[in-house]
């Protein structure tokens, strides 16, 4: 997978992906990072990259010019590698991102991306319309810039690539995969300040520690995100397991 990042803090972007999973895939190949800085691109003694609204207000806005030329570059340099390049913005204003949505873009290998992490007040909205594939959000939350967005992105796709991750299994057993948030996990010791490891999970049984972990998934999702459950159909087993989950606890 070959990503691009357009950012005016390249430095921030390069260090944070050197470390974990996405430093060892990149090590090994998995996928490659490019970064661009619209500053580079910018005409003026300056090299502005950013202007004050149109119509007042507080802030700057990032100037099309810069980046334009500097999503246009990246473009170009993915042309000889990818079919197809598909442009994201990183803005509070865009579609949420799900693990659906991961899943979709890591199962089209024809396909770069570039990555745009805006600053300021925000972008142009002509260059938005003109450049801009898809904006995604990270949350119904604003930070400083699209840095940070844009590694939670990275993370995101490079922790699904074939080989990222050293056990496989970890990526078709965390939360979201199956629609539902991860149960609960313990490690040593057995009992840690009075608590104790559920039965179950010494048990050996796995076929019972399944079943267990399901049902934990279950309730632990209708007690924190019960609307990922109504956009979910559950088996007769999965609503016999939340059933007990949610009479145990009105008990």
């Amino acid at each position: 997978m070959r990503i691009d990042v357009v950012t005016l803090f390249p430095e921030m972007v390069d260090h944070a992906v050197a470390y974990g999973i996405t430093g060892r895939a990149r090590t090994r190949g998995l996928w490659q990072l490019r970064l661009w800085n619209p500053r580079e691109f910018a005409t003026d003694a300056h090299r502005s990259v950013d202007d004050r609204p149109y119509g007042g207000g507080p802030g700057m806005v990032m100037m099309p010019g810069p980046l334009a030329a500097a999503i246009g570059a990246a473009r170009a340099a993915q042309s000889a590698e990818h079919a197809a390049t598909r442009v994201v913005s990183m803005s509070p204003s865009g579609e949420p991102l799900t693990h659906a949505r991961v899943a979709q873009m890591v199962a089209a290998p024809e396909a770069g991306y570039v990555i745009v992490a805006g600053r300021y007040e925000g972008i142009d909205e002509r260059l938005l319309q003109q450049e801009i594939d898809e904006e995604i959000s990270i949350g119904d939350f604003v930070v400083s810039g699209g840095e940070f967005p844009a590694l939670l992105l990275i993370d995101a796709l490079v922790r699904h690539l074939p080989g990222a991750l050293n056990d496989a299994e970890s990526a078709v057993q965390e939360s979201f995969v199956a629609g539902l948030l991860d149960c609960p996990h313990y490690t040593r010791p057995e009992v840690y300040e009075g608590r104790r490891v559920p039965e179950v999970l010494l048990s050996g049984n796995h076929a019972a520690i399944a079943r267990w972990r399901l049902q934990q998934s279950l309730g632990r999702t209708w007690r924190r995100r019960p609307e990922l459950l109504r956009q979910r159909a559950l088996s007769r087993e999965e609503q016999q397991l939340l059933d007990e989950y949610v009479r145990s606890v009105d008990s």
